[in-house]
């Protein structure tokens, strides 16, 4: 593993003596800094007014309880523990193993703030941590990158054939010898990762922290392929529906909805690409060039990404039209029913219409055989013209 230099140390060990006078400060030091707001809010609208730097959790997903997982390890020995309280993170940065730091719960804004301060991060980038409708972007400061970038999950409803996209903000922060992991709620996303660092299968145990971080991507953007694939079974199905079967009421709604949902996944994935296209063009030594070809492999996984979602909105786009043809065929056919059908009761309407008058001196009137003729002429001609519309195949 190598080591850190001289000069990042010293960063790091002027970052902790400055992090442990903060943690230890009264409680006011942190209300005389700024504005603190402890309520969650929904949108980044009801920030407005507030200072910048103001700190306060903005997202529709609010897990109550923060928890914070470390997993640290060499290319012998692999830790992994739950931190109960910050302060057991105030060595990282000496530390000689990489340190992957997970926090799971965006609601208590002390605690994140304590681990900014601790990690010598800036306030307006732990203010885009806890708002958590941030556009996928990449940052590089002097010692540490931030990074953050989204996790896609398609839920699926078989029976009314919809598709909602739930969507969670992931923040990253890469420093020398550490990844911090910021998320809005617990789950095992990452667990995979977790078992391959234990089994110490691939790379990872031998590279640094930006391997780590690559890693991380890698689990991101292999979660929206799952997702494409799910949008490719519901604009199927939809398709296999519209083509096989009579177009329902509730299929402008669908597509309309699949169209908002592709529109939202579009407006997380393009970014993808442009982050990563960031990252190799950095000139930070916190990215070696070694890890930046496995980058560019994300990068062209988010590209085929970015391809799959705009001919999604394609398809999307056809089966609309397709259901207007559709609806406008069947009315054509209905019409052309009807249309028939008319022009086969016209000539009896016109014989009936006749011989309905009330004139007194009407020859057929005192006729034997007159009503059977009429009946014969009213069977004749249906039966005629019957024969003609099939003859040119309009029925």
């Amino acid at each position: 593993m190598k080591k850190t230099s001289k000069n990042r140390r010293e960063t790091f060990k002027r970052l902790q003596k400055g992090a442990q006078q903060l943690l230890t400060a009264p409680k006011k030091t942190f209300s005389k800094r700024r504005r603190r707001v402890q309520e969650s809010l929904t949108n980044p609208s009801e920030k407005t007014g507030l200072p910048p730097g103001s700190l306060i959790h903005v997202g529709d997903f609010c897990q109550l309880e923060t928890a914070i997982h470390s997993v640290s390890y060499t290319q012998e020995t692999v830790d992994q523990q739950r931190i109960g309280s910050p302060e057991q993170l105030a060595d990282f940065a000496d530390r000689e193993e990489v340190v992957w730091i997970t926090v799971e719960g965006l609601s208590d804004v002390d605690l994140i703030e304590k681990i900014g301060i601790m990690a010598g991060i800036h306030p307006l980038v732990i203010e885009d941590i806890l708002t958590t409708h941030q556009r996928p972007k990449f940052e590089v400061y002097d010692s540490y990158l931030f990074l953050v970038t989204s996790n896609l999950k398609a839920v699926q409803h078989q029976e009314k054939q919809e598709m909602v996209v739930e969507h969670e903000q992931i923040s990253l922060l890469i420093l020398a010898n550490a990844v911090f992991v910021f998320r809005e709620k617990t789950d095992d996303l990452f667990q995979p990762l977790v078992q391959r660092i234990k089994t110490q299968r691939g790379k990872i145990r031998s590279m640094g922290s930006d391997y780590l971080a690559y890693a991380l991507m890698d689990i991101l953007v292999d979660q929206l392929f799952h997702l494409t694939d799910t949008m490719d079974d519901t604009v199927t199905l939809l398709e296999d529906r519209l083509l096989f079967s009579e177009p329902t009421k509730d299929m402008p709604i669908t597509i309309q909805q699949l169209k908002r949902e592709a529109i939202f996944i579009k407006k997380h994935i393009v970014p993808i690409k442009e982050l990563t296209g960031a990252i190799l063009r950095t000139d930070s030594p916190l990215i070696h060039e070694r890890t930046k070809i496995y980058f560019r492999d994300v990068s062209d996984h988010a590209l085929r990404l970015c391809e799959a979602v705009e001919s999604y909105r394609e398809l999307l786009a056809g089966l609309s039209s397709l259901y207007i043809s559709g609806l406008s065929n069947r009315m054509n056919e209905v019409m052309k029913v009807l249309t028939l059908f008319a022009s086969v009761f016209i000539p009896l309407t016109f014989l009936a219409g006749i011989y309905g008058m009330n004139f007194e001196y009407m020859p057929e009137l005192h006729w034997k055989w007159a009503y059977p003729t009429l009946w014969t002429f009213f069977l004749t001609i249906p039966a005629g013209l019957f024969w003609y519309f099939r003859k040119k195949k309009w029925l």
